[in-house]
């Protein structure tokens, strides 16, 4: 993923999988190489699989509310960032910013139901496996 290559990482995710066995870990990358490669859908099935075995590995919480908010699904993706902001005790940048972004867009839909087209999110790549999304807001 470091190296801009979503599906060899996949793949490598994937072999760590079949060899090491099925961990939080190993879900909630696959679920970010899916995320990477667009694959909204296996993200998100992947990414609530991981949370299924810890619901709270911060990291898939935040990728899964990126995933729901690319999906449109911009109510859900602002409880899922706001139980990942709480459980990291409001320390990663990246998953605030994602918050806030999800308390604008779910206010802003409140006022204008025009506002859920798709296209104004740009998905960016901050940390290892983190995501953050930009808009116009």
């Amino acid at each position: 993923m470091a190296a801009d290559e979503p599906e060899l990482a996949l793949k490598a995710y994937l072999r760590a999988a079949s060899e090491d066995g099925i961990s939080v870990d190993t879900l909630s990358a696959i679920g970010s190489a899916n995320l990477a490669l667009g694959r909204l859908g296996q993200s998100e099935q992947v990414l609530r699989r991981a949370l299924e075995i810890d619901p709270q590995f911060v990291p898939a919480l935040n990728n899964l509310g990126v995933v729901l908010m690319e999906r449109g699904k911009t109510g859900e993706a602002r409880v899922v960032f706001q139980q990942a902001y709480a459980i990291d005790s409001g320390q990663s940048d990246s998953i605030r910013d994602n918050l806030k972004l999800a308390i604008a867009r779910t206010e802003a839909s409140v006022y204008n139901s025009d506002n859920e087209e798709k296209g104004e999110f740009q998905l960016v790549r901050r940390d290892k496996g983190q995501y953050v999304l930009l808009t116009q807001l």
